[in-house]
């Protein structure tokens, strides 16, 4: 940009600053300003500083350079005022003044910058969302026809590998949507239907033990274990705990599956053995995008959402079970969270 452009906003928001300085102020609109909080003008839908930060994120700016814009700006004014004064300022009420303003202008700007990025942020995923999935499904596709043909050990290969791939990468896009619709506040839609989820849960081992051959993965489940649940989400959530148990566990060791039901609540725990798991890793390990140490982000095949939607999942299921008629609440899951179980070891559980 050039000096003019640079200089677009400069004017309105300085003249903002000398209505704010001249008009009186208490000592609460003082406190309340000092929080970002000034009082809302009545006849502008956006203050000249949150017009500037919008046109700045549209502009591909970033938050320090928007930040330091509004520096130069405040070491300017400063300048000439003092250059005007000279050593002795008498108006000093009004440099406060001044410089609140300039905080309340910084704040605002802030706050819409980010509602643009977060906005853009948003609609990336979900244009990325759509229109991965129409080519995924014809690869997905493509490949179990060319794996029925049976024409020969190289193209079945080549046809399991792609289907793995497809696979994989169906997985990372379903995660990608599920923390879309998260931040947007949506959060994870589950369909309840009556099922046992002791055979969900087998299934999904089953699915597991297939794609991980060189792995041990027991499962056992005992109890009352039938109820309304979703059975797609909770296989997922159970992949997500397992796949995660797996690539930081010990190889030669076995992940331990184990399903417990009562008339009130069901007990999933996934354990491994692995190296024990640092408090500060404990408190962060169903945060997006965290992942454990010594894990190599450049080669990793997830996002670091597994966890975090694995959460989520319990906590749809959680929100459905107390709009459920109590009379029916029974065959819910009434009780629902996810939390570490121990910091001696990488084991995790879902209550």
């Amino acid at each position: 940009m050039d000096s003019a452009a640079l200089r677009d906003h400069a004017q309105q928001i300085l003249q903002a600053v000398a209505k704010d300085i001249s008009s009186p102020q208490t000592w609460d609109e003082e406190r309340e300003k000092s929080l970002g909080n000034a009082p809302k003008r009545i006849d502008a839908p956006e203050t000249a500083a949150q017009t500037h930060a919008l046109l700045r994120a549209r502009s591909g700016f970033s938050i320090n350079q928007l930040a330091a814009e509004y520096r130069a700006l405040r070491a300017s004014v400063l300048r000439l005022w003092m250059d005007r004064n000279g050593a002795e300022v008498t108006d000093l009420n009004d440099m406060i003044r001044f410089n609140e303003a300039i905080d309340q202008a910084i704040a605002e700007s802030v706050d819409f910058f980010n509602q643009q990025v977060e906005q853009a942020r948003n609609l990336l995923l979900r244009m990325l969302g759509h229109n991965m999935r129409s080519p995924l499904q014809t690869i997905q596709m493509t490949a179990a026809y060319l794996a029925a043909l049976n024409a020969g050990d190289n193209v079945s290969g080549a046809a399991g590998r792609l289907i793995r791939s497809g696979a994989r990468m169906q997985s990372l896009l379903d995660d990608l949507c599920n923390f879309n619709r998260i931040k947007l506040g949506l959060g994870i839609n589950i369909v309840p239907v009556d099922s046992d989820l002791g055979e969900v849960f087998a299934d999904a081992v089953d699915q597991l033990c297939t794609a991980h051959p060189g792995r041990r993965i027991e499962f056992s489940w005992k109890g009352k274990t039938r109820g309304l649940r979703d059975a797609v989400r909770l296989q997922q959530l159970l992949s997500n705990f397992v796949v995660n148990a797996l690539k930081y566990g010990y190889a030669d060791t076995p992940v331990r599956v184990a399903l417990s039901g009562s008339q009130t609540a069901v007990l999933l725990q996934v354990a491994n053995s692995g190296p024990p798991i640092a408090p500060p890793i404990m408190e962060a390990m169903f945060e997006p995008l965290s992942r454990g140490p010594g894990h190599d982000c450049e080669r990793s095949n997830g996002l670091g959402l597994g966890l975090y939607i694995a959460a989520e999942i319990a906590k749809a299921h959680q929100e459905q079970s107390r709009r459920i008629p109590t009379k029916a609440r029974r065959y819910s899951l009434s009780a629902c969270r996810v939390a570490p179980r121990s910091p001696r070891g990488s084991r995790t559980g879902l209550a």
